[in-house]
Formats: structure tokens, C-alpha cells, sequence
């Protein structure tokens, strides 16, 4: 899975590179040259013709430069690698390495409050450990991680204890819980809806989109815990008004033209009830926490800072991809702390749902976008109103209009 997170890092930093304007979709953005298509073909081909020698990948900010991981010393490889356009760069762990020392953690470091990531800038296993883990936990972590072999891993320890983020409050409303929306879609036979945090799915099965409101949306999937935390719900109005956008509060609409694949590296926003919007990078890959309700895999982890409440809400780029959902973690937006998503990638596909292009209401989105908020009803997000928010954040994020 390591491998594969790292052909995704690949992906989604394709667009970044000169001469490599693809689209985060399977084509290249539109206008693209023959010259541009073909730069972007290579470097997405690149995890496939290096094999064993891909050992993951980053887009290095400050430089402009997408860095791609080669394991072995092999010169070919990293021929390969600068003729696609990006900087090889030479490392001791292969991905086959870390993805045996991740397995290796699963069967020996199971705790609540434990978390790893694989970090390609620094060719390792992180593993995070936050308060709640002592004594005889520690020793056992420790142990774990020096079983690994030196240089294959290292713990981080968090002063704040890892949860999922939700709570009562506003937003979106079901079970006594709040929870933030994430992404607006259309299911597979047509009907609007949106995604959030599975661990809100499990917790009611109808929500409502105010304080006090009645229910406005009804659960068709969750998964939470196990092999992700997304859940699907359907707005009860068939006829309900889902634009693919994220209000990031004061009348602005950030549009959301599709989804696309984080890469360690990414700059992108989050979206919550609780906090607003706050802003960080993506670093780390196939993340796997260990919450006290069970063990979550497959999930982004990122400085981005959350809190109870903002569960559910979207990871975005300021460009308009979609990119997770926001699951849990440790800290607040005032200490920090670590917080992991949910690829949007992986619950649309275990949906069978779509979003902005392929997803209804994806132009009402973009003229609402471009006007900058111009036609909103002052109605359609009851949430909003100042005193319903309870203070917590500049907007709400439900992009919906019953």
C-alpha cells in the first residue's frame, strides 16, 4: 500500500513539474501541448518503470521541484527519473522496505493513541504517539520501532490525545453529534448528496443542516473503523440544490472542479464547523491510526490544525480539488498537533459517487464561485447565522440549498 501511496504522490504532483501540465484526472489539462502531454505521461508512468527502485516521492515547495525517491543506488533508474522531468534523489529504504516495517508495526504496535506514516523526505517510518501512551505502552512502541532496524523508523510524541473530531454543536446535526459537510456529489443513480466523516455516519443515520432543524439527510454508507472514515448521505428533497463547492465563510465560494490524489508536499486548505479555514501541507502518505474506537488505515496526515467539530469537513486545494475529509487527530488550532484525512479519491470509489465534473450541480458551484458569493439565498444555510454558529468559525460548510 506504501507503494501505491507513493504512485499517488506521483499523481497528484504530476501538475506541478515544467513541461507536465496535466490535469489530476486520467487527461491533461485542456490547452496542454503535445510536448506538455507527453512530460506528464512520463512522470506519472515513473512508479511502474522504476519497480523496486521507487521508493516514494515529494514536491519540494521552495525549489518548484518534484523529488522522486530511488532506492539501491541504481543510476538507470534515476536517468529514468531526471528524463521525466523530476529530481531523483538516492535513499537507503526501498518502498518494499517500508511497506514490511509498516506490516511489521500493524502485528506488533496496535495501541490507542499510536499512528504511522510513511515520510519520503525523510526515507522513514514515522510513528506518533500522544499522550495517553506511557509505561508500559511506550516500552512496547519503542520496542516495536527499534525491531525495525536503525534509521527505518522514528517516534514523534504529541501532547494531545488522538480522536476523532466531533462534537456537539452546529453545522450539520444528527445523533446529538456535530460534524462538519465535506463534499457535495451525485450518487450513482443520480440523487444529490454529500460526504463526510464515517465516524459521524455510525453515530445517526438521519442529520439535519441546523441547529434544531429537521432532518435534511439520510446515511446510505459508512465505513468507520477499519479500512477508511467516509460515509455517503442523500439529501431527503430529491430536488435539493447541491452546488460542488466549499463556503469558506463572509459570501466566498471556493468552486470544486474534482478530486485529486494528495501528495506529500501539497499545500492545501481545510474547511470545519468549529474553526473555519486554516491552511498547512500534506506530509505523510497511507497513514494508520489507532483511535480508542478502532484502527483507521489509509488515511493522509497533515500539520493542517482541527478540532472537535470540524469532523467531516474538506481538505482542498485553493485551486479546487477535492482531497479528504477531515477524520481526527491530536491537538487544537492553538497548540497544533498531527490530523489525518480521509481520501476523497478512495470514498468516491468505494461510493460509486462523483464530484465537480462528473457531480451535479458543478457549474451552479462555479458561477457562485465567480460571483463571489453574489445570489446567495441568506436562508439556504441556516447555520450560518452568527448566534446558531456559537462563534466558532468564520462560515459553515453546507453547500446545499433545500
Amino acid at each position: 500500500m506504501l507503494a501505491g501511496a507513493g504512485a499517488a504522490g506521483v499523481i497528484a504532483a504530476a501538475v506541478l513539474i515544467p513541461h507536465a501540465n496535466a490535469s489530476q484526472t486520467e487527461d491533461p489539462a485542456p490547452g496542454a501541448t503535445p510536448a506538455d502531454k507527453a512530460g506528464a505521461a512520463a512522470v506519472l508512468a515513473l512508479p511502474g518503470r522504476l519497480g523496486d527502485a521507487f521508493a516514494g516521492s515529494y514536491y519540494d515547495p521552495a525549489k518548484r521541484q518534484l523529488v522522486v525517491n530511488v532506492a539501491g543506488g541504481d543510476r538507470a533508474a534515476a536517468a529514468q527519473v531526471r528524463e521525466a522531468g523530476a529530481v531523483p534523489r538516492a535513499v537507503a529504504h526501498s518502498a518494499a522496505q517500508l511497506r514490511s516495517a509498516a506490516h511489521t508495526l500493524a502485528r506488533t504496535a496496535t495501541i490507542p493513541g499510536t499512528a504511522w506514516a510513511m515520510d519520503p523526505r525523510t526515507n522513514r517510518i514515522v510513528v506518533s504517539a500522544d499522550r495517553t501512551v506511557r509505561g508500559a505502552k511506550l516500552t512496547r512502541l519503542e520496542k516495536a520501532v527499534g525491531s525495525l532496524g536503525a534509521g527505518m523508523a522514528r517516534i514523534n510524541q504529541s501532547a494531545g490525545r488522538f480522536t476523532p473530531f466531533s462534537a456537539g454543536g452546529d453545522a450539520i446535526f444528527g445523533g446529538g453529534a456535530r460534524c462538519s459537510l465535506g463534499f457535495n456529489v451525485t450518487t450513482g443513480d443520480g440523487r444529490p448528496g454529500f460526504l463526510t466523516a464515517g465516524h459521524c455516519g455510525v453515530a445517526a443515520r438521519q442529520w439535519s443542516l441546523s441547529a434544531g432543524g429537521g432532518p435534511a439527510a439520510t446515511v446510505q454508507q459508512a465505513t468507520f473503523p477499519g479500512s477508511g472514515d467516509f460515509s455517503l448521505l442523500t439529501y431527503d428533497d430529491a430536488a435539493t440544490e447541491a452546488p460542488s463547492a466549499v463556503d469558506t465563510g463572509s459570501g466566498r465560494l471556493v468552486p470544486i472542479a474534482r478530486a485529486v490524489d494528495a501528495s506529500v508536499g501539497l499545500r492545501v486548505q481545510r474547511m470545519g464547523s468549529t474553526t473555519g479555514l486554516k491552511e498547512g501541507t500534506v506530509t505523510g502518505l497511507d497513514a494508520t491510526v489507532n483511535y480508542p474506537e478502532g484502527t483507521v488505515s489509509g488515511l493522509i496526515q497533515t500539520d493542517v490544525c482541527a478540532e472537535p467539530g470540524d469532523s467531516g469537513g474538506s481538505l482542498f486545494t485553493p485551486d479546487g480539488g477535492a482531497v479528504g475529509l477531515t477524520s481526527g487527530g491530536s491537538g487544537d488550532c492553538e497548540a497544533g498537533g498531527e490530523t489525518f484525512f480521509q481520501p476523497v479519491t478512495t470514498a468516491l470509489a468505494a461510493t460509486g459517487a462523483t464530484i465537480g465534473d462528473g457531480g451535479q450541480g458543478q457549474d451552479q458551484g462555479q458561477s457562485q464561485g465567480e460571483d463571489q458569493g453574489q445570489g446567495q439565498d441568506p436562508g439556504r444555510n441556516q447555520g450560518q447565522d452568527q448566534g446558531q454558529r456559537q462563534g466558532r468559525g468564520p462560515g459553515q460548510e453546507v453547500n446545499a440549498r433545500p
